[in-house]
């Protein structure tokens, strides 16, 4: 089970809902996934204009909690602001905090990450940053008492997948709050190495909803993620450097 604050989860992935080619694929996939955490990005859908077009009428909310994220904010402050809408809404108390600090890269900006993370849980928020693979600042913001932890595996949207296991292992292990790969899985493969990392969920967007057939991709990510998960429980066996018999040398006829 993944436990965020008070809340418990049975699915160890993430759905963001963005992107997708049409609301009944969105929903489709959604419903496959069997997400129960669904991610939006409160700039671009206006929760307050019953006249807009809006996914959240055609899920049934009550199988869902909804994790509004910070996208587009730039500073701790327009961060905060955005929070502090979604918060309004009455729709949840989570909110991933999101403010990108390189226009090129979409690579977050860990300094007003921090400061937008501390203002927020001074508010009552449940906090889950999404940061770098930054070993240091995980760290720091896991002092700071938010709730889970979102370091990226790339560049958001690159599909590139996890370019430092190393940095995301070090995270996890350091980390006493949930680990949530989020941004650059491309792939099952990707999303089940980092479960087999240890961590404790994966979210995933364009991964899913970029996919050729979104509904698909989004039953192979629960299927990965489930697997990935089930493997780091299991142990597996260390690497070496030279072959291993994989027969018993004992008992042999001579």
């Amino acid at each position: 089970m993944l436990q965020i604050a008070d809340k418990t989860f049975a699915s160890r992935l993430l759905l963001g809902t963005g992107k997708y080619p049409s609301f009944e694929v969105q929903v489709e996939a959604v419903d496959i996934s069997k997400a129960e955490i669904l991610t939006f990005a409160v700039r671009r859908m206006d929760i307050f204009e019953p006249s807009q077009p809006n996914f959240l009428e055609q899920l049934d909310l009550e199988k869902y909690s909804l994790l509004p994220n910070t996208a587009g904010a730039k500073t701790a402050e327009e961060a905060v602001r955005i929070a502090k809408l979604a918060k309004a809404s009455g729709l949840c108390d989570m909110v991933k905090v999101e403010v990108i600090g390189c226009d090129r890269t979409l690579l977050p900006d860990p300094v007003e990450t921090l400061r937008a993370s501390e203002m927020l849980l001074e508010e009552g928020f449940i906090v889950l940053p999404y940061t770098s693979d930054d070993v240091v600042l995980a760290k720091r913001l896991v002092d700071l008492g938010v709730h889970a932890i979102m370091p990226g595996a790339s560049p958001i949207g690159s599909g590139k997948g996890i370019i430092n296991p190393f940095n995301l292992r070090m995270i996890i292990e350091q980390s006493s709050v949930p680990v949530i790969v989020d941004a650059g899985i491309g792939s099952p493969k990707d999303a089940a190495y980092a479960m087999e990392l240890g961590a404790d969920g994966v979210l995933l967007n364009t991964a899913v909803s970029g996919a050729a057939d979104p509904v698909r991709m989004a039953y192979a990510m629960k299927l990965a993620i489930e697997a990935g998960r089930l493997g780091f429980e299991a142990g597996r066996i260390p690497e070496k450097n030279y072959a291993v018999a994989s027969s018993p040398n004992e008992g042999l006829f001579t």
